[in-house]
């Protein structure tokens, strides 16, 4: 097991941990493959060569299941530590962001500049509508 190296949609968090994000309607970047993502998209995207786990969240909003989203970024986020982790939607910018901007909380970002954050970071663009940035900013603090 490796963390990415510098790359295509490759961001570091504050800690270290790199992730990467990206759109799933594009191909696949070259190099290696992800060892685990999580998808936030409106069916279960896969099946995949590598272990995912998938997040009910519809284009343009937020998921279905505040829960099982923090359960499956948390994982994102552990296992980020020291494999290749990647988080996706459709196109790579609003629900992939929505889902970096909540790994930067849990890396020590604050939930009201996590948006600025991955959007300085990651693209421009991302969490793009006005609930997602609302989710974002209302994520619970990690305890330390």
């Amino acid at each position: 097991m490796s963390a990415w190296e510098e790359g295509p949609g490759v961001v570091t968090l504050p800690d270290g941990r790199r992730v990467r994000g990206r759109g799933l309607r594009s191909e696949l970047p070259p190099g290696p493959r992800p060892e685990f993502g999580v998808y936030l998209v409106g069916n279960d995207p896969g099946p995949f060569r590598w272990s995912y786990l998938w997040v009910e969240c519809r284009d343009f909003r937020t998921p279905t299941d505040h829960h099982q989203a923090l359960a499956a970024l948390s994982e994102a986020y552990r296992r980020a530590e020291s494999e290749r982790v990647e988080v996706a939607c459709g196109g790579g910018v609003g629900r992939t962001g929505l889902g970096l901007a909540a790994l930067a909380v849990l890396s020590g970002v604050a939930p009201g500049d996590a948006v600025d954050w991955v959007r300085e970071h990651y693209d421009r663009k991302a969490v793009e509508t006005p609930w997602q940035r609302r989710w974002v900013r209302r994520l619970p603090r990690p305890r330390t």
